[in-house]
């Protein structure tokens, strides 16, 4: 029953807590859309919410203008469901909504002593994977595999979207570019700043300028600076080479932005300090103006030092710079990496209690039963792709789902960002051309296996016969 102290500590969380909206791990559990939360309460008043059931994380469609996805954001998941908990004052702050005044005592005793239990089967990070293929399946007591689809969701929709982008931007510059990720004030907020600096790390990209995210992932972060410090130093200082001067003289490391005023002044003035070993100049930014014009006439001026280019970037402008011929080393990637169009990644019901399921609404049907993508390689190029059950097998197939989570327990240690990187390029390499370009990809075709298909009739079957269809 909901007291008055329940609703006394909801006011003052609501006060202390709401307006900053910080998250941390205690606060996972509740992370999650209400209706898992109903969901789970009708499974636990029906009596069913032990029934062992199996749901499939998959993409229905690629994002326009995408040949292939790179799968990722699965340590964070498995970081969610080891931490998987619902604390004393949660479950009363939920009691104190008053939503849940019907739900059973067994319902609340779930929440209070409840944990993840389940199995999770995953494609490794850093898999090129398609359309209608499962990224990854978990298969749990009904309560627990419904409660976690939101953050699972959340978490892999995104960091797949960042890591496909950034692994199209290294296709793209070529293994020789530098390309640093910039777009942590144009993420989505703090936290997707964060997955999106590890998921462009992982999909390729050599750097980030995100400190938090470098050094909790052991990297060490990259930039360079803006033009505020040259702005002010200049109208302190009294020009732009002390403004130069003075921070190379701090971090004598670091690239110059050079197009605060003048760029090819700018740019003059450099050489003559680099030409008479005054200074020993390491990389130069442009940020504005005909970066081909730009970059030819600064390569001219200085042409050993290295030449970044950043502002609005994406896949598509590499491209162009380069058909273009402009003298660029390395690039900064922000806004058009860390936002775009998402990936609609959706978690279906595909068995309950061993019985088969699948979603027959029009335009979003789904397979039933748990299942298995099976991929061949000719030439370590992707040869097929075939979407079967899970006890298919064949020794000219390389199964991509692997069992990650036995009952609660990780079977193995996270992968290195290093390892997932070289994951991820062997991935891209080994699509054939016409699903790695960038007009008009056409992504490897899926074939539906034989069993597969021959399930799904018999499921559409027996819910024809029960008077469901």
């Amino acid at each position: 029953m909901t007291t008055f102290a329940d609703l006394d500590y909801v006011h003052k969380q609501q006060a202390q807590h709401n307006q900053a909206l910080n998250l941390c791990a205690d606060d996972y559990s509740l992370l999650t859309d209400l209706y898992q939360l109903t969901m789970a309460a009708c499974y636990t008043g029906e009596g069913i919410e032990e029934r062992r059931a199996s749901f499939e994380l998959s993409v229905r469609r690629l994002p326009e203008g995408f040949g292939y996805l790179i799968a990722m954001g699965l340590a964070q998941a498995l970081e969610y469901l080891e931490k998987f908990r619902f604390s004393p004052s949660q479950i009363a702050a939920l009691q104190a909504t008053g939503i849940f005044a019907q739900a059973s005592d067994r319902f609340w005793s779930l929440l209070a002593q409840g944990k993840f239990t389940g199995d999770v089967w995953a494609v490794p990070e850093g898999t090129a994977v398609f359309a209608n293929q499962p990224l990854l399946r978990v298969e749990a007591p009904l309560w627990q595999a419904q409660l976690v689809e939101t953050y699972l969701l959340n978490t892999i929709n995104y960091q797949t979207l960042i890591a496909t982008k950034a692994a199209r931007l290294r296709d793209v510059a070529g293994e020789s570019a530098t390309l640093l990720e910039f777009g942590t004030r144009r993420a989505f907020s703090p936290q997707g700043s964060l997955w999106a600096a590890r998921a462009a790390l992982a999909g390729g990209l050599d750097s980030t300028s995100n400190v938090l995210a470098a050094l909790q992932l052991g990297q060490k972060p990259s930039g360079t600076m803006a033009h505020a410090l040259v702005m002010a130093l200049s109208a302190i200082e009294g020009t732009e080479e002390q403004a130069f001067s003075a921070f190379h003289r701090y971090f004598p490391g670091a690239p110059l932005l050079i197009d605060t005023y003048d760029t090819v002044a700018a740019a003059q003035r450099l050489a003559e300090k680099v030409n008479s070993g005054e200074m020993q100049l390491t990389g130069v930014r442009l940020d504005s103006g005909d970066l081909v014009t730009l970059s030819k006439q600064v390569r001219s001026l200085l042409p050993s030092v290295p030449i970044f280019a950043s502002g609005d970037l994406d896949e598509w402008e590499i491209a162009r710079l380069k058909a273009a011929g402009a003298e660029i080393d390395g690039y900064g990637l922000g806004t058009r990496l860390v936002t775009g169009s998402p990936v609609n990644g959706v978690y279906k019901l595909v068995d309950i209690d061993g019985i088969p399921v699948m979603k027959q609404s029009s335009g979003k049907i789904t397979y039933p039963g748990r299942k298995q993508i099976f991929r061949s390689f000719a030439g370590g190029k992707v040869k097929a792709e075939r979407l079967g059950l899970l006890g298919e097998s064949s020794p000219e197939e390389k199964p991509l789902l692997q069992l990650v989570v036995r009952e609660g327990k990780q079977l193995q240690p996270l992968e290195t960002l290093e390892t997932i990187r070289q994951r991820t390029a062997a991935s891209v390499a080994s699509l054939p051309q016409q699903t790695r370009r960038l007009d008009s990809p056409v992504p490897v075709e899926v074939e539906i296996s034989s069993k597969l298909q021959e399930l799904t009739e018999e499921t559409k079957k027996c819910r024809r016969n029960s008077g469901l269809l």
